[in-house]
């Protein structure tokens, strides 16, 4: 079998899957806290399933450096080398990707039913494809038509400099310039994002989830407030990354929070920011929007590039 892995800073996702398909099965979720590094996960997963695995491909939240064998984490201390890894568990041959490499993979052999449209467009049948996700990070990756398929070019744009569009993000980024310094588009755009944000409006520490669920079940006035400003400077960000690789080929959102929020995203202020781009305002009403509702999505993508 094919070992599969979609590992990020919260939640670690392995299955395994047939050589040739793109079919994730045995699925087996487990929270990165609850181990205190990689090689703990993938034993504990091997003694579960009893599984014979030949080769494999590890998603990992965060870059992989250039000799393509090791990967640091972005937001968890583990470091995830792939010689020991085929050392220690008899793997023929493990490759790495960058999360959203594979999420974008993917997103070209995704079932059709989870990629619901949220701004139609006029696609392009070549044109590059980006995929942008908010989750415990915020990630990226483009996909380039390239020989009847698709080539993956991996990005880290959720760590360039966070661009305030109005008064409300302004004082976001001022107060989360007095705690960090540098301000990325991460620490506003992700679920740490939206806890910051919610704390900077009321001075109350909530996690994302129940951020959600008092705006979305509770009709929490703060908690709506914080959602508007979050889903604003999202569709700002995903607009400017979309206009960066002229992505007429469609903006996939991926990661968990856009599934999430997707009863009140066609009516949030996610699609005037994303197209609110003055003199190119026509260019990215062209760009299909999708929200992308796989949960095995990474792991259809670590099976491609496996």
């Amino acid at each position: 079998m094919i070992l599969l892995g979609d590992i990020g800073g919260t939640n670690a996702r392995l299955a395994l899957a047939e050589p040739g398909t793109t079919d994730p099965v045995s699925e087996w979720r487990v929270a990165t806290a609850d181990f205190s590094d990689f090689p703990s996960v993938l034993a504990a997963f091997v003694a579960e399933t009893g599984a014979t695995i030949t080769a494999g491909c590890l998603a990992v939240a965060g870059p992989i450096d250039d000799t393509g064998r090791s990967a640091n984490f972005t937001n968890l201390p583990w470091t995830i080398d792939a010689d020991a890894l085929e050392r220690r568990f008899g793997i023929g041959r493990l490759t790495l990707a960058n999360d959203f490499a594979a999420a974008a993979m993917g997103v070209t052999v995704a079932p059709a039913e989870t990629l619901v449209p949220l701004q139609e467009g006029e696609p392009l049948a070549d044109a590059p494809k980006l995929v942008i996700g908010a989750g415990t990070g915020l990630g990226m990756a483009t996909l380039v038509a390239d020989k009847g398929g698709w080539r993956v070019l991996p990005g880290e744009g959720g760590h360039a400099g966070f661009a305030p569009q109005d008064a409300d993000q302004d004082r976001i980024l001022h107060a989360l310039r007095a705690e960090h310094g540098r301000v990325t588009a991460e620490r506003v755009i992700s679920g740490p994002g939206l806890t910051a944000i919610h704390r900077v409006l009321t001075g109350e520490s909530l996690d994302s989830a129940e951020i959600a669920h008092r705006a979305m079940v509770d009709a929490d006035q703060a908690a709506l407030d914080t959602l508007d400003i979050f889903l604003s400077a999202y569709g700002a960000f995903a607009g400017d990354m979309a206009m960066a690789v002229l992505a007429r080929g469609g903006v996939y959102l991926a990661g968990g929070i856009a599934a999430k929020l997707l009863p009140i995203l066609p009516a949030s202020p996610f699609l005037p920011a994303f197209g609110a781009k003055a003199e190119h305002a026509h260019l990215v009403r062209q760009i299909p929007i999708l929200v992308v509702t796989d949960p095995s999505l990474g792991l259809r993508g670590a099976a491609c590039l496996a």
